[in-house]
């Protein structure tokens, strides 16, 4: 049996569909309030896979429910974090990312017959606190302002991984860029798209990494199949400036393009003003402090070593055209 955590998330759902498509069989665990949409979005077939899938209510803070969900099971994917990029979920943020990955490295160290974990950090948890230099596995983490709140607790989340491969427990760890894809068009990198179709008008001079969310899939099942342990790899389709990248989003909703550059200076502005209406609205603010920082600066992340294994991940624009695809057809 394995268990695929985050399940209703972007990355887990599309796990969990292509681990179910294989025939193998998953238990998929889930928040009580969470909603399983997202791995219903991925196929017509959902009816007929999900013979293979059980689906379990747990938290990761519950023991008691980590050890239900964990019966049986031989190989674990811990999809599941808590993203935020407001100070005020910092804390909650880092308990669930850091404790909740605590709680079931421990547990899957105690079974006898446990196999192999794949652990889903990020490249916020390595370190990138030079400006256009070229990142890789071996980039050390550098403590400071620069790091979010979200890369703080990956960081940990990843550590308490590396103290569990110190005590003998098979694990990979993979770290993908800003991953794209159909999700919840309302937040994440998915909101982007569907801003772009709506209209956003603005641009900043940064760059990132980003990648398939089929390929972190494909990857995490290609890592776990070839029993790859005491590893971590970063996964990244594209090296790619966000002007370029909304660009190619446009393109392809065939709208306006957005045409108005975002310096530095105006970015501490709006994430000023945005903190504002959030405070007003109640609702999560769309630009934060980091967000603002993290859209002007310049990462390059090197995926040499997965290739070395012998991964290629699909061209960039077949995952621009496809979450466009998606979006359209919503």
């Amino acid at each position: 049996m394995i268990l695929v955590t985050g399940a209703t998330g972007l990355l887990g759902s599309r796990l969990l569909y292509d681990l179910a498509k294989e025939g193998k069989m998953v238990r998929a665990l889930k928040r009580h309030s969470s909603s399983v949409e997202l791995f219903n979005n991925w196929t017509k077939e959902t009816i007929e896979l999900k013979k293979n899938i059980e689906w379990v209510d747990g938290d990761l803070l519950d023991i008691f429910s980590l050890e239900h969900a964990l019966i049986d099971v031989t190989i674990v994917y811990h999809c599941s974090a808590f993203i935020s990029f407001d100070p005020s979920k910092a804390k909650l943020m880092e308990q669930i990312n850091i404790e909740g990955t605590a709680n079931l490295v421990n547990l899957c160290l105690e079974k006898k017959e446990f196999k192999h974990f794949c652990h889903v950090s990020s490249v916020s948890s390595l370190g990138r606190m030079i400006d256009s230099v070229m990142i890789d596995e071996h980039s050390d983490w550098i403590p400071g302002s620069h790091n979010s709140n979200y890369g703080i607790s990956k960081y940990g989340a990843e550590r308490e991984v590396w103290r569990g491969i110190s005590e003998g427990l098979n694990a990979v760890i993979v770290n993908p860029t800003i991953i794209l894809g159909p999700g919840d068009w309302s937040k994440g990198s998915s909101e982007l798209f569907l801003k772009i179709k709506n209209g956003f008008k603005f641009y900043t001079d940064g760059e990132s990494g980003f990648v398939d969310v089929r390929d972190v899939s494909l990857a995490m099942r290609f890592l776990v199949e070839k029993k790859i342990t005491a590893e971590r790899y970063i996964l990244n389709g594209e090296n790619i400036s966000f002007h370029k990248f909304f660009n190619q989003i446009a393109k392809e909703l065939n709208v306006k393009a957005p045409s108005i550059r975002v310096q530095p200076w105006v970015s501490a502005i709006i994430w000023r003003l945005e903190k504002i209406r959030s405070l007003i609205s109640g609702k999560s603010p769309f630009i934060t402090k980091e967000t603002a920082h993290s859209s002007q600066q310049h990462y390059h992340y090197n995926t040499d070593k997965i290739k070395a294994l012998g991964f290629q991940f699909r061209p960039f624009s077949d995952t621009i055209i496809d979450t466009c695809i998606a979006l359209k057809n919503t």
